[in-house]
């Protein structure tokens, strides 16, 4: 039986916002579209929203309100607080985390000092200010460099020995003037999906990623074929429990609700049980196709209907 098949139904009209203005745009696209169409079959009134930067429209769209929002953006503007303020304004419930956890989660610095403050093991990293980094390594290689506040990879780029080129030029850093810098973990990509609020959360499952290419880039992400899902993964029993934990602290330590996705290094290069490192938490995981949660879920006996359906009945505002 799945996990979720008792729950209540007490919702019929849902907006599906999607689209949105970050660089993430096409992802949340075609997540919007994949669960609009779920939600559809499982017997709801749905209404998809593709969001731009224009609020008055949103808001009339969003007018008369429907019972719930699900809230399929991903990245700036829709993932980092701002979508769930004006929800949370207009008093409709949504989707996933509430502001202040949205907020918390995208801004990896600060996110980074919950999880440290809850006792939980992060790479080393530092904030740098674009200029500075340019003059010269920050921290001794390799390293990686991403922007404080982006998802899907974007910006992140890893400096070995022996690099000539810099991880950029002072033209391409679209993302502000600070870069937050980090040691390089070597080993395994992990991740858990986490489920719930407060005491209550429980992990789903987890998944070890392989993928082409140096790093799990966008294009290893987003392009079929490009990568596949080990679930569960073959790692030691230990090390499975250890970040199956992470996964529920990390949610719990920022006031996650609804479904959120830990992204973690398992450096097993001395042997296992190895070393566990949180990178950061995903508080609104893709729902693509190939996307990672629906992958985990599905290993639970969760159909996407049911998650979706599910994320709906739990919604709220505030």
């Amino acid at each position: 039986m799945s996990p979720l098949s008792s729950f209540e139904r007490k919702r019929r009209s849902v907006a599906v916002l999607m689209g949105g203005t970050s660089a993430e745009r096409p992802v949340s696209l075609v997540s919007g579209a994949e669960v609009a169409k779920a939600l559809a079959e499982q017997g709801y009134d749905v209404k998809t929203i593709d969001v731009t930067g224009d609020i008055v429209a949103l808001v009339a769209a969003l007018t008369p309100a429907p019972d719930a929002v699900f809230n399929a953006l991903h990245g700036s503007g829709g993932e980092d607080g701002t979508m769930q303020g004006l929800l949370d304004l207009m008093r409709i419930p949504y989707t996933h985390s509430g502001r202040q956890a949205s907020a918390l989660a995208m801004d990896k610095p600060t996110a980074k000092r919950l999880f440290a403050a809850a006792g939980l093991c992060c790479a080393e990293g530092m904030l740098v200010s674009r200029e500075d980094l340019l003059r010269g390594d920050p921290m001794p290689r390799p390293y990686v460099v991403k922007p404080p506040a982006e998802g899907s990879s974007f910006g992140v780029s890893i400096v070995r020995p022996g690099d000539n080129a810099l991880p950029f030029t002072a033209a391409d850093w679209p993302y502000g003037d600070e870069v937050l810098v980090e040691t390089f973990i070597p080993g395994r990509e992990l991740t858990v999906a986490a489920i719930g609020e407060g005491a209550d959360t429980k992990a789903l499952g987890a998944i070890e990623i392989k993928w082409q290419g140096q790093f799990f880039d966008y294009h290893s992400k987003y392009t079929a074929g490009q990568s596949y899902h080990l679930l569960p993964p073959p790692i030691h029993p230990d090390a499975l429990a250890q970040l199956l934990d992470i996964g529920v602290r990390a949610h719990q330590a920022l006031g996650c609700r609804g479904v959120s996705r830990a992204d973690v290094r398992y450096d097993d290069t001395a042997g296992e049980p190895g070393g566990m490192y949180l990178l950061e938490v995903n508080t609104q995981p893709g729902m693509t196709p190939i996307s990672l949660v629906p992958d985990i879920a599905k290993s639970c006996g969760i159909s996407f209907g049911e998650l979706v359906s599910w994320m709906v009945e739990e919604a709220r505002f505030g």
